[in-house]
């Protein structure tokens, strides 16, 4: 049994509710393999030393800081829609996971957390043996 049976059992965070604001938020991709339970989240223009991550009391936290480049030349923007500034991302974890074997890596501006799965949600090929008669 798979932990995200369909893209319609995620939250629907990301819907802008009338006068909230965004900014800052970090968007995600959650998804499985048979072995790991990822978290996908795209963070250009942030070093690894600016990036905290920590699982605490069940979920798992993601925050930082994109630092804004100095700009001497630019006079007037005409859009402006960059963000920069501190984000922060909370998920809540399923319980079947190892934290203990968790893996981080930021490659290219995406980082990418691994947690193990649990050996009762990993996916058991079962062998089936054939006999002369059924019992």
């Amino acid at each position: 049994m798979p932990f995200l049976k369909d893209k319609k059992d995620l939250p629907n965070e990301f819907e802008k509710k009338e006068g909230q604001k965004n900014d800052g938020k970090l968007v995600v991709d959650v998804y499985e393999t048979d072995a790991n339970l990822c978290i996908r989240a795209p963070i250009a223009g942030v070093d690894s030393k600016d990036i905290e991550t920590y699982v605490e009391n069940g979920i798992l936290t993601i925050k930082g800081e994109r630092k804004e480049p100095e700009e001497n030349e630019i006079k007037k923007y005409f859009l402006k829609e960059c963000y920069f500034g501190k984000f922060k991302r909370e998920i809540i974890l399923p319980e079947n996971i190892d934290i203990q074997g968790i893996e981080a890596s930021l490659k290219k501006g995406i980082l990418i957390i691994k947690f193990p799965k649990t050996e009762e949600l990993r996916r058991k090929k079962i062998k089936i043996f054939e006999k002369e008669e059924q019992v």
